[in-house]
């Protein structure tokens, strides 16, 4: 995977929103958390959009599919952060125009959630790095600085070289072990909706992160049966389970979980720190790293951005 530059201040960067549509309050309060610690951020118009195909979609498909491409292709903006996930991208992802984006010249790409999608996609389509992290208008990141979310993604973003370990202090080991592989992952209903497309990104070989939100447990088993049904899981490395908010009884989805994917013979981690509705880290994609399920620790294995793009 080619690494992204890391940002520094002054940097311009764009915000889109490829999904659904943001609330303004907190959109506002997030570009100002921004401009606190220096970025320059330039909001593009889907994200002042309301629906208007669908109030789930931040206005139509061929706007924020346009919009998304200008972001990733113009050489101006330093990084592209998404402003909040919901529903969409999939939709948008039907109509972005790869062929006018250098893969030559990587930017960073932070969202998660919905966003799962569009990571997947910029690291099958340009071969990018790019961060399951914190939105914009998203708690987490607009309360700005000293708020934990914000204050990991900044410093991942500003000084990556210090961040060469992610820890997981209430981890639980379900397969103990050490396995080394590319991390990927995401939300799991969206590994699940980009298979058989052209975006998918398969778990080869792969550091597997999961996590859910507001899924019946039913459901969520039908989701990840799936990925291993559709051979998604095939020669996964490790795996790393994160939080499965309002998912069901917290205690029969790690046991549906465990029974799931405990018999793949592979390190398997539970209770890492990032996902929905909890103080969360920010997790690469596309990053060689080296997973122990008995240390709860994920550990980069080169850094996760390159030094920043001189002026």
């Amino acid at each position: 995977m080619i690494r992204p530059p890391a940002l520094r201040p002054g940097d311009r960067v764009a915000v889109i929103a490829a999904s659904g549509p943001p609330n303004q309050v907190n959109l506002e309060r997030g570009l100002l958390a921004m401009e606190h610690v220096g970025l320059k951020p330039e909001v593009f118009s889907a994200a002042r959009m309301g629906g208007t195909e669908y109030d789930y979609l931040a206005g139509d498909d061929a706007t924020r599919a346009a919009e998304l491409t200008a972001a990733l292709a113009d050489p101006a903006f330093a990084a592209v952060f998404c402003a909040c996930g919901g529903y969409g991208m999939q939709r948008t992802l039907e109509f972005v125009d790869w062929s006018v984006i250098d893969p030559a010249r990587p930017k960073v790409v932070v969202g998660y959630s919905d966003v799962t999608a569009l990571l997947e996609a910029v690291a099958v389509k340009l071969g990018w790095v790019s961060l399951f992290g914190p939105m914009v208008a998203c708690g987490g990141f607009y309360q700005g600085p000293g708020e934990y979310d914000f204050d990991q993604l900044m410093r991942l973003l500003f000084t990556p070289a210090e961040v060469r370990e992610l820890t997981f202090p209430g981890f639980r080991t379900v397969v103990p072990g050490v396995a080394e592989g590319v991390t990927l992952g995401g939300t799991v209903t969206l590994l699940a909706a980009s298979l058989g497309t052209d975006t998918s990104l398969p778990a080869r070989g792969g550091i597997l992160f999961l996590e859910d939100v507001d899924e019946e447990l039913f459901r969520l088993d039908r989701y990840v049966t799936q990925l291993r049904r559709a051979t998604y899981s095939d020669g996964v490395a490790g795996i790393v389970l994160g939080t499965f908010t309002d998912c069901g009884d917290p205690r029969d989805v790690e046991r549906m979980l465990v029974e799931r994917l405990g018999d793949l013979g592979v390190p398997v981690l539970a209770g890492a720190d990032i996902g929905h509705n909890v103080a969360m880290q920010t997790y690469p994609i596309g990053v060689r790293a080296r997973l122990d399920t008995e240390k709860g620790t994920l550990t980069f294995l080169e850094p996760v951005l390159t030094e920043p793009a001189q002026v």
